[in-house]
């Protein structure tokens, strides 16, 4: 059985825990009956011989299989991430989606994306971030009464991601502990006028709106203050033709959408002014989270 699920980037500068979508950068897992548990991993991470011995996806799949089967069996999980790990592009949204989603295909259960998705708030429970990761697209969620209602919208072939990746993490518990305990009502009203436009900018896909929507006064200033130089990535980015550019997550992915036509001389741009981050381009995922037997 094979498992592939989206990187993500969520908030979209005003939408805080509640907007996101998703990008076409993939970790994928070969799960396989074995006589004896074992891991195989490539791609980001596979430096890392923690992931192997404390895997997050495997202790979640063997929770879930257990309840389901009541049964206690073994597997080779063989990994390619492309996804890096605390950057900011969803890694651990994709990794509690695919688990769950692969405890059920292997046994040849049925499990829809709508339960899959009410499954992983217990283990993500803002669902910006878990909803593209399992739908693809655009995604608008909230959550009511433990269940997650969202509204999905696919993504046009003429956009395209320029991505930065720093060459240094930033946790998200430190990075939610820089925001404000309290807000004003202006800024309250900033945000929820500016997250109510840029929806409606992907919507109707009005793309040159994107710029003037995706203004933030909620996170993302206290955010990049743990890592200046974002501010000058951002500038860059908007200033050589990017239609939005905001702090992907909690960070410390920069992230920008651009006409597919622009996004090589973005990214050149880019490259040029931070050799020692990583800058690619991608494109987007529509179709979110797939098994394939």
């Amino acid at each position: 059985m094979r498992i592939s699920v989206p990187a993500t980037s969520a908030n979209l500068g005003p939408g805080f825990d509640t907007l996101g979508l998703a990008i076409k950068l993939k970790n994928q897992v070969i799960i396989k009956p074995a006589k004896f548990h074992s891991v195989s991993l490539k791609g980001e991470g596979s430096k890392n011989p923690m992931l192997k011995d404390n895997n997050m996806f495997v202790s979640i799949f063997n929770d879930f299989y257990f309840n389901l089967t009541q049964r206690r069996k073994h597997f080779r999980f063989e990994f390619e991430n492309q996804i890096p790990l605390s950057r900011g592009l969803g890694s651990s949204s994709a990794v509690i989606v695919s688990a769950i989603a692969s405890a059920y295909a292997i046994e040849g259960l049925e499990l829809s994306k709508d339960k899959l998705l009410n499954m992983a708030l217990s283990y993500e429970a803002h669902p910006d971030n878990i909803t593209p990761a399992v739908m693809g697209g655009f995604c608008v969620a909230t959550v009511k009464e433990n269940e997650v209602q969202y509204i999905k919208k696919d993504l046009p072939k003429n956009l395209s991601a320029v991505i930065v990746v720093p060459s240094r993490p930033m946790s998200t518990n430190l990075s939610r502990k820089t925001l404000p305990y309290k807000y004003s009502k202006e800024d309250a009203t900033f945000n929820i006028s500016h997250s109510s436009l840029l929806t409606a900018a992907f919507m109707s896909e009005n793309w040159e709106m994107l710029k003037t929507a995706s203004l933030d006064t909620f996170h993302q200033q206290y955010r990049m203050k743990l890592m200046p130089e974002l501010f000058e990535v951002q500038k860059i980015a908007l200033k050589t033709g990017a239609l939005m550019s905001t702090l992907s997550g909690s960070g410390s992915t920069l992230f920008s959408i651009t006409h597919a036509s622009d996004a090589k001389r973005i990214e050149t741009a880019l490259r040029k002014k931070f050799p020692h981050f990583k800058v690619f381009i991608s494109g987007f995922d529509n179709a979110g989270l797939v098994v394939e037997n």
